[in-house]
Formats: C-alpha cells, sequence, structure tokens
C-alpha cells in the first residue's frame, strides 16, 4: 500500500491517503494538507514517501498513513478549545497537525477556551527539534506564537500536569512510542470524556499492538485492542557518565 500512497508533493501524497481509504474524514485531510511534511523529514527528497524515516536520537518520524490513522482516531475529540497531549513528539509533524486540528474554527470569533496541544519529549534535542521544523511554516510559526502548540521535556510515561493550565487535564492523549504497558498516569489525566492513541508492547514479547483507551463522560474506561504495529519504544532519557 505504501507505494500507491506515496507522492511527488505533499499534495499528491495527502490525496492518495484519501483515494485509498487510510484517511477518511475531510477534516484530517485538510490539517494534513496544511502541514508540509518536508519541513520535519531530514531528507525532502524523500519527505513525500509513505514509510518511516529516521530523524536521530533512535527516533523516527512515523509513516503518513500511521498519522493519518492517530488523527482519525482522536478526532471525535478534536474540536475548538479542547486539549492535546503529544508524547514522543519527535519531529513535531503530528504535533502540528493536532494544532491544526484544534484551532478555532473558520470564521469563528473568539473561543471560551484556548486550545493547548503539548508535544513532550524525553530528551531536550528532540524537543528543540520539533520546535524549529514547525518554525518553519508560517502557519507553524503562528500556532507557536499564540500558545496553541508549545514542547515540553520530560517522562512520557507519567504524562505532563506542570502548572496551573496542564492540571486540567486532556481530552486527547497520543503516544507515538511503544509503551511496555499501558501508563495508568496517562489514563488518569485524560478528561471525561477522552481517548488515548498509543502502541503498547505485548507482555510475552511477541509484538505490539496498538491500544484506544476510552473514558466516557461517567468517567468509566474501556480498552480495545486493535492491530500490530511497530513502533520504537518509549525510553528513558540517557544518564550522564560520571568520570
Amino acid at each position: 500500500m505504501a507505494w500507491q500512497c506515496s507522492g511527488r508533493t505533499n499534495t499528491e501524497l495527502i490525496d492518495n491517503l484519501f483515494k485509498n481509504g487510510l484517511i477518511t474524514s475531510s477534516r484530517v485531510r485538510d490539517a494534513m494538507a496544511k502541514v508540509d511534511r518536508a519541513h520535519y523529514c531530514p531528507d525532502p527528497a524523500s519527505a513525500y514517501e509513505d514509510s518511516p524515516q529516521g530523524i536521530g536520537h533512535a527516533a523516527t518520524i512515523s509513516a503518513p498513513h500511521m498519522h493519518a490513522a492517530a488523527a482519525e482516531s482522536l478526532l471525535p475529540l478534536l474540536r475548538p478549545g479542547c486539549r492535546v497531549l503529544d508524547v514522543g513528539s519527535g519531529s513535531g509533524y503530528l504535533t502540528a497537525v493536532l494544532g491544526e486540528l484544534v484551532g478555532p474554527a473558520p470564521g469563528a470569533r473568539g473561543s471560551s477556551e484556548t486550545a493547548r496541544v503539548v508535544g513532550l519529549e524525553h530528551i531536550q534535542p528532540l524537543r528543540d527539534l520539533g520546535q524549529r521544523n514547525m518554525e518553519k511554516s508560517e502557519g507553524g510559526a503562528a500556532m507557536l506564537g499564540e500558545g496553541r502548540v508549545r514542547f515540553v521535556v520530560g517522562d512520557g510515561r507519567k504524562g505532563w500536569r506542570r502548572g496551573e493550565d496542564d492540571e486540567k487535564g486532556w481530552d486527547a492523549i497520543h503516544v507515538g512510542a511503544a509503551a511496555a504497558a499501558l501508563p495508568q498516569e496517562l489514563v488518569e489525566q485524560l478528561r471525561s470524556p477522552g481517548r488515548i492513541f498509543i502502541p503498547v508492547e505485548e507482555a510475552d514479547g511477541s509484538g505490539q499492538y496498538l491500544w484506544i483507551v476510552d473514558k466516557d463522560a461517567a468517567g468509566v474506561v474501556t480498552k480495545r485492542k486493535t492491530y500490530g504495529v511497530r513502533y520504537v519504544p518509549l525510553t528513558d532519557p540517557p544518564h550522564p557518565r560520571h568520570q
């Protein structure tokens, strides 16, 4: 399928994902069309291939069809003014797409609450990479400037609740690396209703599966195992060596 979806331009890539049913929502299609993948890939020549690419520090930018799957899955929770946590934000590509999806509706004048998308990385170089990549485009720089999107450093398995604003929790949580088990702190930080999109290692080490975790309006949590995936693992930051 990847060879069918790859394109020569960002528009062609997104159109091919739509034609092949990997994008089904016009909202996701429009958001991904606004974020040029070439700004987030180390090799712009292969930016529009439907395949993952290394970005350094043992991290990757996922294949476009996986970014589409994540955006489609979280879409019911992505509305103007909502709060999103992107764990393992890496290149910053999906963080930017999520920022587009939670922005004000066309023609809207003001909002009772400003949307927040937080990209969380475990090391400073990857946090900085995501921000630099977003700054390459006018739209990305605008989202950073208005505070709709920001990047931080921390242990993604513990979520993010630094400061009064972030104590409000998250309507949607995307995890872009495989967890050894479902982090309970992410579930606790999920608002009602809310959804988590997360790859999790099988307990017997036989592989990884994508899990969808929902919390309903009453706070009841349901977990659904979907399909097999291959992600880099969630890891600890490197410890400094003592001389």
